[in-house]
């Protein structure tokens, strides 16, 4: 891991900017544009974790430096992780310029951080915190919107990952301890029914089951809730089976079965035999553009 600082400017906090591998290789150019926007408006130290040894010890020894993460909806997952891990998440709010292809930014186009490097840098500087819900499971990991679960399996990124991508797939799968194959009920020939292949789960939502293994699953959905309806500690859950729909609201899903992989936002995970989320309200904060008040003379802001 290298780093590097620039010296104080009497603005606002001092920053420690976390810079995803993978968004330099994608990316450069957003890359260098948000890290000069960010270093001349406050002190900044700029470091390049390569493991998750490197990550937590950046993070435990940041002393005031507010993070701020310079890449993918996974990179910053992976640092609401660590924070998490390290009993810190709620400390100081956290900053996030997105780089990436569009469907590896959509949490964060989702949670309102703007897409221009320049404008998101700015809401780094000048924003304001906004506290927001968290997904933890009872293995360690987050998600910063949804989790899916889908009887076709988990869509596994095209091309040869890198930089965090392939730190945090290699970490998953060390993870499980076991090799396990998700199991699936459809055609032999794997051809997908007329509304699509299902695995046989168990679905808890506080203690309420809503399906059980004796009959197929297709989807489980879990999302967090936006708008007025975020903050509530509770998750909106899909669960859609053969000819059937039932929508239910939790702050605890649990979902068992023989072998299942998932994505949380977006990004494979598993195959695993049983998982709990839960919600966590407004444990982490993100730094959000201020919203202004209205004029007196009823003019924008």
């Amino acid at each position: 891991m290298s780093s590097l600082s620039t010296p104080a400017t009497g603005g606002p906090e001092p920053l420690l900017l976390l810079l995803d591998p993978a968004a330099r290789q994608s990316d450069g150019e957003s890359v260098r544009i948000a890290k000069d926007v960010l270093s001349g408006g406050a002190d900044v130290k700029v470091a390049y974790p390569e493991t998750p040894s490197e990550l937590d010890r950046v993070l435990s020894h940041r002393g005031r430096r507010r993070p701020v993460v310079i890449g993918s909806d996974l990179a910053l997952q992976r640092v609401l992780q660590a924070l998490y891990r390290q009993r810190e998440l709620g400390t100081d709010p956290v900053g996030l310029v997105p780089v990436g292809r569009p469907e590896e930014v959509a949490a964060a186009r989702g949670l309102g951080v703007p897409a221009a490097p320049v404008a998101a840098a700015r809401a780094v500087l000048a924003g304001a915190a906004r506290k927001l819900d968290l997904l933890v499971d009872d293995g360690g990991g987050v998600a910063l919107g949804g989790v899916r679960i889908s009887g076709s399996g988990v869509r596994r990124p095209v091309g040869r990952p890198s930089g965090w991508r392939s730190l945090w797939a290699k970490l998953a799968a060390a993870e499980q301890g076991t090799v396990l194959t998700p199991e699936r009920t459809g055609p032999v020939r794997g051809e997908p029914g007329p509304e699509g292949p299902s695995s046989r789960l168990r679905v808890e939502a506080d203690g309420r089951l809503l399906a059980d293994v004796h009959r197929p699953v297709r989807v489980v959905q879990v999302t967090l809730p936006s708008g007025d309806a975020a903050g509530e500690g509770v998750m909106e859950i899909v669960v859609r089976a053969p000819g059937a729909l039932l929508r239910a609201r939790a702050a605890s899903v649990s979902v068992a079965g023989r072998g299942f992989g998932y994505e949380a936002d977006g990004h494979p995970v598993g195959p695993v035999r049983a998982r709990t989320w839960t919600v966590h309200p407004g444990c982490w904060g993100l730094l959000l553009p201020a919203v202004r008040p209205p004029r007196a003379d009823g003019g924008p802001g």
